[in-house]
């Protein structure tokens, strides 16, 4: 593979003025993205299958609702701990082989997770899971920023966040039909059955990732010199326009973490993940449990309506982000988002148990977290520096996590004191009306400084 330094150095005199941007970037476009919004469903369908496997895990080994809420806990706690540590090795290795590296590591830990026998190796199976998809999403998130200036990456933010709804479709249809279809196969229990299966096609993809993917437009063959001279130029001006290499305010730019962790602003955005990791709890590790308390006990039909919401969700979030990107505006595009799944939280928990009123709630709270979270997370690398992006994007991400982990303990710890989620779904639309407040307040239009392409 050629150096990308010498790649560089010999496009500095490519003419690009007779590039069509709008081509180049469609191409770029369907040449990275297939690949890399199948592998964020796949990694949504095997950390959330867990919700799907929750019935046969209570029936089998007595796991209740504490003991699932601790097990999802857990699964953040080991991603919070790896998340900047593996962000970190992006700059060592590339965010091609970092994917590769976390891809192999869940579906071995995925496979495995089909032997546990007891609390403590299904608590020690989530924490490895966590540990070993920690670096995924900001890794993913980096990929993208060094393919498609800001004015163009958050429609791309918007397709690749697609895999979640996505998955939520496909995994609860296939988890629903793979436990109700392998159960007692060469007798295994059908949860077994859904780990074994569900934790090979990530290994296969690592592969697909390593042959099909390069790290940087310079590497990138299928452009033409003047296409990979336009991207470069584009990715240029994007740094230019935050001040990078001039005088500025303290966070117009970085270095690298330490930087980023000096800068308040990158706080601010960080104490706002918090937000969207509760609904992000809500929507992809509850729903099944609070369709089942609405009274749908067959396996089947529990993945069916699981299904449902993110159907919604997906159009919405497409629409969202591409009107985000028109406009250039991020930080009202997110927080009324997170003010409508907030309305649906409290309002799911005062249904009265209706399934097709529950059903209907969780596709408005679904829709209202995925065009929250596609736009939110574009701003991070609007307002991070080129150096600091992935480690930025990890911190942000970690200190949301705190709250992804806090909140299913939380809420199973409530349901099994009080019988029901209501309470805790009360209390984490709170916490989403605060997230909004602080969007508003704490990051000013200012502080997202944009140019539309060329």
């Amino acid at each position: 593979m050629a150096d990308p330094s010498t790649c560089t150095e010999s496009q500095d005199a490519v003419d690009t003025a007779g590039v069509d941007r709008t081509a180049t970037y469609r191409t770029i476009a369907w040449r990275v993205m297939p690949l890399l919004v199948i592998c964020y469903i796949v990694s949504f369908i095997d950390r959330t299958n867990i919700g799907i496997a929750q019935q046969g895990l209570e029936r089998d080994l007595g796991f209740g609702s504490a003991v699932y809420g601790l097990g999802v806990t857990l699964f953040f706690v080991g991603f919070i701990i790896f998340e900047v540590p593996s962000s970190a090795l992006l700059a060592r290795f590339g965010a091609r082989r970092t994917l590769v590296r976390i891809m192999a590591s869940w579906g071995v830990v995925t496979v495995g997770t089909s032997l546990v026998n007891s609390e403590f190796t299904f608590y020690l199976a989530r924490f490895l899971l966590g540990a070993a998809e920690a670096g995924f999403f900001p890794g993913a998130l980096y990929f993208l920023s060094r393919w498609f200036p800001s004015a163009r990456r958050t429609r791309m933010t918007a397709l690749f966040f697609a895999g979640v709804p996505v998955s939520g479709v496909l995994g609860s249809l296939m988890s629903g039909s793979i436990m109700k279809a392998f159960d007692g196969s060469a007798g295994l229990a059908d949860w077994k059955w859904l780990f074994i299966t569900e934790g090979i096609p990530p290994i296969l993809l690592a592969g697909a990732v390593l042959l099909w993917l390069v790290d940087e437009p310079e590497q990138a063959r299928w452009l033409t010199p003047a296409q990979r001279a336009a991207v470069r130029d584009d990715l240029r001006a994007d740094q230019r326009s935050k001040g990078e290499g001039k005088e500025r305010p303290a966070g117009a730019g970085h270095a690298g973490l330490f930087l980023a962790l000096r800068d308040p602003k990158v706080w601010v955005i960080g104490l706002c993940a918090c937000g969207a990791y509760t609904i992000a709890n809500a929507v992809s590790f509850w729903t099944p449990r609070i369709i089942a308390e609405a009274g749908v006990g067959d396996v089947l039909d529990l993945g069916l309506f699981s299904a449902l919401p993110p159907l919604l969700g997906i159009v919405v979030m497409l629409l969202v982000g591409r009107h985000s990107d028109r406009t250039l505006e991020r930080r009202w595009h997110a927080a009324l988002s997170w003010a409508v799944a907030a309305l649906a939280l409290v309002a799911l928990s005062v249904s009265g148990g209706d399934v097709v009123l529950v059903v209907v709630l969780l596709a408005v709270l679904a829709a209202a977290h995925y065009s929250g979270l596609t736009v939110f997370y574009s701003i991070p690398s609007i307002y991070l520096g080129e150096r600091a992006a992935a480690t930025g994007i990890a911190l942000v991400t970690s200190m949301g996590s705190f709250a992804a982990a806090a909140s299913p303990s939380l809420l199973g710890f409530i349901q099994q004191s009080t019988g029901s989620l209501a309470l805790g779904l009360q209390i984490s639309a709170g916490v989403v009306l605060l997230a909004v407040v602080l969007l508003l307040v704490g990051v000013k239009p200012g502080d997202l400084r944009e140019h539309h392409p060329s």
